[in-house]
């Protein structure tokens, strides 16, 4: 073998080598912690009925795994994202600047619950209660109730500051970081959905709502929101140490966790399997998975692991998620995204 013929044998031999080093057998998903679970009960049915192998699953939170979702469109990056709230415009331009097409497949929906442990009385909270709660600064408010127009650093410590109707407790609620579609949720349903109670930042909406957004969204840092990561397990503990403590994570945890905490009711309506699925429970919400699109055919099984997940033994009214405390979407909104899951419909925004 002369010097060239070499040379190319050994470029070869390392091309090969290094396809094999990356080429992956099995799907690669991230995501949403409150997807999380469902995801991983598919994963496990589509190992056993499959030939496939069973899809490796982490937790990072809604963005996190957009995060590494829109890094790149290389083996090397996952193949699907779970979201706990649809994808941002932002996260789908930083998507299409590295050339991922992908589809968007909502799978069904959940409720944010704000629990406690079955040690302590249930909270009746409102939407507005919330927010006062749990706002970095507050509207301003005088002895006989009206609101001033001002803003202010929330100093509310206990809950009967707010209405002396709720407990006279230390405001403590262990929730998800701000890379958690549960956080941008409950920051969306709950603290803006009583943020807008207030006529006159209702009213800024229309006129700065940058502004508005940042009185809404922004959570108060002076500890009496504690961050959990993205660990539901976690709060749950804690809620037990601490029946005082109030934590919010997805229904489908609660529901797992049914002997251990209870829900508050919101706006005088309870958490229920139910009430998300007619809508009457505030603070609900769909999930979401995203696809991407050219690693269907690279990555075995990605196509099939789709089929799955969309089927009505799965997802349906009577589907084994359901088991697992997953609201299934109506009929046909079931067959529009089954549809578009198995055409690999290239989402556009």
């Amino acid at each position: 073998m002369n010097k060239f013929s070499l040379l190319v044998a050994t470029a070869l031999t390392a091309s090969v080598a290094s396809t094999a080093a990356t080429a992956r057998d099995n799907i690669d998903i991230v995501g949403s912690s409150t997807v999380y679970p469902f995801s991983t009960v598919v994963a496990e049915t589509f190992g056993k009925k499959t030939s496939f192998k069973t899809p490796k699953i982490e937790s990072t939170g809604s963005g996190g795994g957009m995060k590494l979702f829109c890094a790149g469109s290389g083996i090397n990056t996952p193949d699907i994202t779970n979201a706990s709230r649809r994808i941002k415009s932002g996260e789908f331009k930083k998507c299409t600047e590295k050339g991922i097409k992908l589809t968007e497949v909502k799978v069904g929906y959940d409720g944010i619950a704000i629990a406690n442990s079955k040690k302590a009385p249930k909270y009746d909270l409102t939407r507005q209660a919330i927010f006062f709660a749990m706002a970095k600064d507050v509207p301003e408010v005088t002895a006989d109730g009206k609101f001033t127009g001002k803003l202010v650093p929330n100093t509310y410590k206990t809950w009967d500051q707010i209405f002396p109707s709720l407990p006279a407790k230390k405001i403590s609620v262990m929730g998800p970081p701000p890379t958690s579609g549960t956080r941008d949720a409950f920051a969306e349903l709950a603290m803006e959905g009583g943020c807008k109670t207030v006529p006159w930042i209702k009213a800024l909406k229309k006129k700065d709502k940058k502004k508005y957004k940042a009185i809404c969204h922004t959570v108060r840092e002076d500890g009496h929101y504690i961050e959990a990561g993205e660990n539901d397990n976690l709060i749950v503990q804690k809620l037990e140490a601490n029946p005082d403590m109030l934590g919010v994570f997805g229904f489908s945890f609660l529901d797992q966790n049914s002997d251990k905490v209870q829900g508050s009711s919101i706006d005088g309506k309870d958490i229920s399997f139910d009430a998300i699925a007619d809508g009457s429970y505030p603070v609900s919400r769909p999930l979401y998975m995203y696809v991407k699109n050219d690693h269907v055919g690279k990555v075995p099984g990605i196509a099939e692991f789709l089929a799955e997940f969309t089927s009505e033994e799965a997802w349906g009214d009577s589907g084994y998620l359901t088991d697992k405390g997953m609201i299934p979407m109506p009929k046909k909104e079931r067959a529009k995204f089954a549809t578009d899951a198995n055409a690999l419909k290239a989402l556009s925004l």
